[in-house]
Order: structure tokens, then C-alpha cells, then sequence
């Protein structure tokens, strides 16, 4: 029984063991408030419950979603710093949203990919020249 049940209970067994009278206007009233007043204890003390569960429920699909996101991708998404060899970075000229590709999907020396947040289609121009100065080519 939570707090909010305790002093509900309570407040009806003042309203019960006192001299009040419950047939004046002033006697409904109070019986009335502290009905209302123990029915909405009740239902705060249900919902806190229901909160408790979903909250582990989240927690559990959290947990099943990295063990799903470590067999997919074999890292955490944090650890991912965006300098695997596998996979390179464009930014959407349509929308800005960063694409990460994979290579091997990448054939001929001109090639049209999706956006997958805006959906609009973008052209690369693929060469084998590259000016980064990390593979001196």
C-alpha cells in the first residue's frame, strides 16, 4: 500500500469514526472528497506500477537491440568513428543527412544511390584518383 492509499484509508476512517454528520450537505461532501480522493490514490499507485514495467520492458528490448546491433554490424554504434576502410561518408546535397557506403556496392565509375532520408537519388562520379593524403595517390 503506497502513501498516497495510507492517508486516503486514513481520512475515511476519521470521516467514519467521528461525530460528523453524513446526511447535511457539508457531510456529503467530505464522504464524496474522500472517495474521490482514495479512488485517485488507487490510480496513481496503478499507473506507478505500470510505469515500473514498461520501464523494464524499454530496458530489455535496449538490451536485445545492442546484442542485435553487435551481431549486425560486430561494434557498437558509439565505437563507430568513421574511419573503417570498409565503408566511406558522403553528405546528401539534398538534405545534408550523412550516407555511409560500403565499397563493394559502388561498381563502374558512375553510379545513382537513394537517399534513404530524403529519398531523392544522388549521382556519384567514382575515380580511382585520390587526393587524400593518406594513401599518397
Amino acid at each position: 500500500m503506497s502513501y498516497l492509499t495510507e492517508q486516503a484509508a486514513y481520512l475515511k476512517g476519521l470521516l467514519d469514526g467521528g461525530d460528523l454528520d453524513k446526511t447535511t450537505n457539508e457531510g456529503k461532501l467530505l464522504e464524496a472528497l474522500i472517495g474521490v480522493i482514495g479512488d485517485m490514490a488507487e490510480e496513481i499507485e496503478a499507473i506507478g506500477a505500470e510505469t515500473q514495467e514498461l520501464t523494464e520492458t524499454v530496458d530489455e528490448i535496449d538490451e536485445d537491440l545492442a546484442d542485435v546491433e553487435d551481431a549486425l554490424y560486430g561494434e557498437d554504434d558509439e565505437d563507430w568513428d568513421g574511419d573503417d576502410d570498409e565503408e566511406f561518408a558522403i553528405e546528401c546535397p539534398n538534405c545534408g543527412d550523412m550516407i555511409y557506403l560500403d565499397p563493394s556496392l559502388l561498381e563502374g565509375s558512375e553510379q545513382t544511390i537513394t537517399c534513404p532520408n530524403c529519398q531523392e537519388e544522388i549521382e556519384l562520379e567514382i575515380s580511382d584518383d585520390c587526393d587524400c593524403e593518406d594513401c599518397g595517390d
